[in-house]
């Protein structure tokens, strides 16, 4: 009876532990199954957490903006480059358009005041359509900026306030380090400075066209462009300008519908916009490609 006794115990032992066994089998399965899939849930979701906005990031340090900011952003460089100013004349423009506007297109203003840099139709800058198209309200803005004798050597604030004719002249100095700090990231003189991110009901249709002809009117009509059927591929000519058209087109691609931007060995892609400009040795330097 000793020995049948030590037997069944052996036996009800060995059928616990394989129950506990099963039972941890059961409770591990369920953990990976939640685990893979909350990791599932997680990536279809990561593309809407982080809403909708542009960084700029450089050695000078960091700027948050929203999507028309950027685009806004990009243009004045892109006129810069059009006319041939230097850097110091985009600074200048940039800290004009943060206190005139916050680097938006604005409809109204002070009196007639409209667009970016709040320019009146009254005092002659134009009609109030071309004071709200933001390639000729910055046109407008060098043309006047050039005329002003020595304006490179002035103190920001003299500048522009020869340019504008503020009530407050000496409220555009306070904007010259966020003005160096754009210039920095959209004139080309750093890469992949800035990035910006939507989410995928963000999106628009695809008008590769149009964004290249609105890319030209900015940049000028030298800006040489291929069509490749998938893809456009825009001809740069040197670092600085390569990254200025990237930049431009980045910050347009909500607008146009662009998926992708490609140059100098890094890619930029609208699914994943929020991790900016990543390793692409593909990517062509003398070319700009869009998709």
């Amino acid at each position: 009876m000793a020995v049948w006794s030590r037997l069944r115990t052996r036996a009800v032992e060995r059928s616990g532990g394989g129950r506990r066994w099963r039972w941890a089998a059961v409770v591990s399965a369920v953990v990976i199954v939640l685990g893979v899939g909350g990791y599932v849930a997680f990536q279809r979701a990561r593309p809407y957490l982080h809403g909708s906005a542009c960084e700029v990031r450089t050695a000078a340090g960091k700027m948050q903006l929203s999507l028309e900011q950027g685009a806004n952003s990009s243009t004045i460089a892109a006129v810069a480059f059009r006319k041939q100013l230097p850097e110091r004349a985009a600074v200048i423009a940039y800290a004009t358009a943060i206190q005139e506007s916050d680097l938006r297109n604005l409809a109204g203003g002070d009196r007639d005041s409209v667009g970016m840099f709040q320019q009146r139709p009254s005092q002659g800058w134009g009609t109030p359509a071309q004071l709200r198209d933001p390639v000729q309200s910055t046109s407008k803005f060098f043309d006047a900026l050039v005329k002003v004798k020595d304006y490179l050597d002035r103190d920001l604030h003299d500048a522009a306030q020869r340019v504008q004719r503020s009530a407050d002249g000496d409220a555009y100095a306070q904007h010259e380090a966020n003005g160096r700090l754009l210039a920095r990231a959209f004139t080309g003189r750093e890469t992949g400075a800035a990035r910006c991110w939507y989410p995928p009901n963000k999106r628009t249709a695809a008008r590769r066209a149009e964004a290249v002809r609105e890319m030209r009117r900015a940049f000028g009509g030298r800006l040489q462009v291929a069509d490749a059927g998938g893809h456009s591929a825009v001809r740069v000519s040197n670092a600085r300008s390569g990254w200025a058209v990237a930049a431009w087109a980045m910050t347009h691609a909500q607008v146009y519908g662009l998926t992708e931007v490609r140059h100098a060995g890094l890619h930029w892609e609208a699914d994943a916009g929020h991790d900016g400009w990543t390793k692409d040795p593909g990517a062509p330097s003398g070319q700009v490609v869009l998709r």
